[in-house]
């Protein structure tokens, strides 16, 4: 009988026959990097549609692979807007006139060139597709510094994160001052005279980071709370949400997590109308603002929010508890909070999107002692691949949220692959539907813009599992072409199904798909 990690140790990739009864072996070896390393051609990644609001600042750095330097231009970008060639990097303010703006983003260096649409969607909807970036949270806890920070945008660069589509950079909690602290990093008035919140000392410059950020073209997120602290216990939002609207924005900020906490502690038996007021008020205040400031309610599921956040001005919204605090057993804890989230496909789409939380691998806290310093991710090989696949099919935020200046190339070969991320975030905006659930196995099938279905197949189990999923569960026929996502190779045609032997708590992820419309990958 094999363990876990003799598991990691078996290498087969062997294609039997065609149909269902001749499974594909899919394997790990001793470092199973699965995705291929990108090709020196330019390759444009990210989404193909994305929204903003009219006369708003408008920043999008074009995440592309290849070589540098590169050269960049766009057919059919508004006026409005300017590309830096060099950079890549979209700024300006959208247009005034709501409409869908088609573009054709160009790239090319000395060995080739490549094109790919991007349609900029001006009107009332953010978040189009899955936020993507990092969050600071399972990394440094209560000790965020404003350097962590700019180390971490930089390494987002550096790494190449940015060039597949994470551009997010989202100071979580502890960055405000904290009420009866004797700190003195920490202590001091929490606002000022005019009642605007104030950071503190780690902080001492939060329009400086931003900009900062900006100018690497990323985006900035923050924290606060519609209660009067934070989890943390540092100053939040209850009673000053119109002023802190305006300074998130006035600092320049993108993206606004908003924490439930310590607003049970002002209305005690909350109801439904208790748990959408505090985040139907802040949106409303951050819509007035004259920037795009994307609203991520956090308060666990409670209320049933995936029915409602939509619906009250939410871009996405926690469906559980923290996913760092979730004790596994036979499997990790993410398993657990994944199959919650699947439960809920029916209420994700553009614009408002289920957030079962982060992506915790790399270098890691333990958010059931944060004192201790982080460490490498306890989660085998397999376990990371299926973590990131089940995440991509079900259209979730992908955000990371271990150590930016400890990323590995294990961590990168996980988190960077184009056509997984390509799968979260697919212009259609589906997210998957469990096929099947038992003991043993867990098959997700989400539909693509382009008419082919992305299918996961999980082994739930300790052992070697062949798993099959006929065409029928996907709701195709005929004789398909299977690819196998994370190898980026095409593994056949099957005329009747699709099986694939998965090793112990790993995973095969391929996209089903007419022969006409397989993605084509870079050449490499």
């Amino acid at each position: 009988m094999l363990t876990r990690r003799e598991a990691t140790l078996i290498s087969t990739f062997v294609v039997w026959a065609l149909g269902m009864q001749c499974p594909v072996a899919f394997g790990q070896s001793l470092l199973d990097m699965r995705t291929p390393k990108a090709p020196p051609i330019p390759h444009i990644n990210g989404p193909k549609v994305y929204g903003a609001r009219p006369g708003h600042p408008f920043l999008y750095r074009i995440p592309c692979t290849g070589t540098r330097p590169i050269h960049f231009s766009a057919m059919g970008l508004p006026s409005s807007l300017k590309l830096d060639e060099t950079s890549g990097i979209i700024s300006g303010t959208t247009p005034d006139v709501p409409g869908e703006y088609a573009t054709t983003l160009e790239a090319a260096n000395s060995l080739g060139n490549v094109s790919r649409q991007f349609k900029i969607v001006v009107g009332d909807q953010l978040g189009l597709t899955p936020q993507m970036g990092w969050n600071d949270w399972y990394s440094y806890y209560e000790h965020p510094t404003e350097s962590d920070i700019r180390e971490a945008a930089d390494a987002m660069i550096k790494s190449g994160m940015a060039d597949y589509g994470y551009q997010f950079v989202d100071i979580d909690d502890a960055w405000a001052r904290k009420p009866g602290s004797s700190d003195p990093q920490l202590e001091g008035p929490a606002r000022n005279a005019d009642g605007d919140i104030l950071s503190n000392a780690r902080f001492p410059n939060m329009g400086g980071l931003t900009e900062y950020i900006h100018s690497l073209g990323l985006k900035a997120g923050i924290y606060s709370g519609p209660g009067p602290l934070t989890c943390a216990k540092f100053e939040a939002s209850y009673g000053h949400e119109d002023a802190d609207a305006r300074q998130f924005s006035k600092w320049g900020f993108d993206l606004l997590k908003y924490d439930w906490c310590s607003y049970g502690t002002v209305v005690k038996s909350p109801g439904l109308p208790e748990f959408q007021e505090p985040y139907r008020k802040m949106s409303s205040l951050l819509e007035k603002q004259n920037r795009d400031i994307v609203l991520n309610i956090c308060q666990y599921g409670m209320g049933e929010v995936w029915k409602w956040g939509r619906k009250i001005g939410g871009m996405s919204w926690r469906t559980t508890g923290d996913l760092g605090a979730v004790k596994g057993g036979s499997l990790p804890g993410f398993y657990s909070v994944g199959f919650a989230n699947a439960a809920l496909d029916a209420y994700a789409g553009p614009g408002g999107w289920n957030d079962p939380d982060y992506i915790l691998i790399g270098t890691v806290g333990d958010a059931n002692d944060i004192n201790l310093p982080a460490k490498p991710t306890h989660l085998t090989q397999g376990e990371q691949y299926s973590y990131m696949s089940m995440w991509s099919l079900m259209a979730a935020p992908l955000f990371f949220s271990g150590e930016m200046t400890k990323l590995d190339d294990f961590t990168l070969n996980v988190l960077c692959n184009s056509e997984v991320i390509d799968i979260d975030q697919d212009s259609l905006g589906r997210q998957a539907k469990v096929v099947r659930k038992t003991p043993q196995e867990f098959v997700l099938a989400k539909p693509l813009d382009d008419g082919s279905v992305a299918v996961g197949l999980f082994n739930l189990s300790t052992e070697p599992l062949t798993i099959s999923v006929p065409w029928s569960d996907v709701e195709r026929s005929g004789t398909l072409m299977v690819r196998d996502v994370w190898r980026h190779e095409s593994i056949g045609a099957f005329a009747n199904g699709f099986s694939s032997q998965v090793p112990a708590h790993d995973v095969a992820l391929v996209r089903i798909s007419p022969q006409r419309t397989l993605p084509v990958s870079p050449a490499r």
